[in-house]
């Protein structure tokens, strides 16, 4: 099981997240408090080990947004909540890097854009009034039938922290985990619980 530390915005959380094995590390370009500029992360990431995977975090981008901030900020990934750009649904080999495409779980379903649309990864999160994800809820995850997800290396986000993400492992079996709020402490990345959580799913991943 793999590791996505994200919001990430100083040197300190990022090298918090590289000491103790983040697989991926995730910058928020849509509204957020946790919102950098593309300047800002290929800045704070120019050291970067390039067995870490960087991921930029949107919202219904449009596809020059896309192109033109992964381009600047150097990103390996793109996730993507909300809508995916037109161009993109039609022709998804226009863009090359990898998708994770994020939906939020009410109720344990899924829109059908999860099923028709192409993209690499799938991530489940919970639901948000504004900015999906980094909220600090947990969804149900009872309420989601494994056997009917989209055939895609699963990503699992919402709520999670040290106490619960070896539950999430065990129930969801996922490709990667995903923490914003849950390595925080009074909304400001905290290295202390990025260092545990890391710890812990690493603890969970040889069980």
């Amino acid at each position: 099981m793999q590791v996505k530390i994200c919001g990430l915005q100083t040197p300190e959380a990022i090298d918090a997240a590289i000491v103790n094995g983040a697989d991926f590390i995730g910058f928020v370009f849509a509204k957020s408090k946790r919102r950098v500029t593309p300047e800002q992360a290929a800045e704070l990431t120019k050291n970067l080990p390039t067995t870490i995977k960087k991921v930029g975090v949107f919202i219904s981008p449009s596809l020059a947004e896309l192109q033109g901030i992964s381009q600047t900020a150097g990103l390996d990934v793109v996730q993507i909540h909300g809508q995916l750009p037109q161009e993109l649904i039609e022709k998804r080999e226009i863009f090359p890097l990898p998708i994770i495409r994020a939906f939020s779980v009410a109720a344990g379903k899924l829109p059908s854009e999860a099923y028709q649309e192409e993209y690499e990864y799938l991530l489940l999160d919970a639901p948000a009034k504004e900015f999906v994800g980094g909220n600090g809820a947990v969804f149900d995850w009872s309420a989601v039938q494994l056997a009917d997800l989209p055939a895609k290396p699963l990503f699992v986000a919402g709520g999670l922290t040290v106490d619960n993400v070896q539950a999430a492992k065990k129930y969801f079996h996922p490709f990667a985990v995903d923490v914003s709020s849950g390595v925080e402490t009074e909304g400001v990345k905290d290295v202390t619980k990025i260092q545990k959580f890391l710890q812990r799913a690493q603890a969970a991943s040889q069980e």
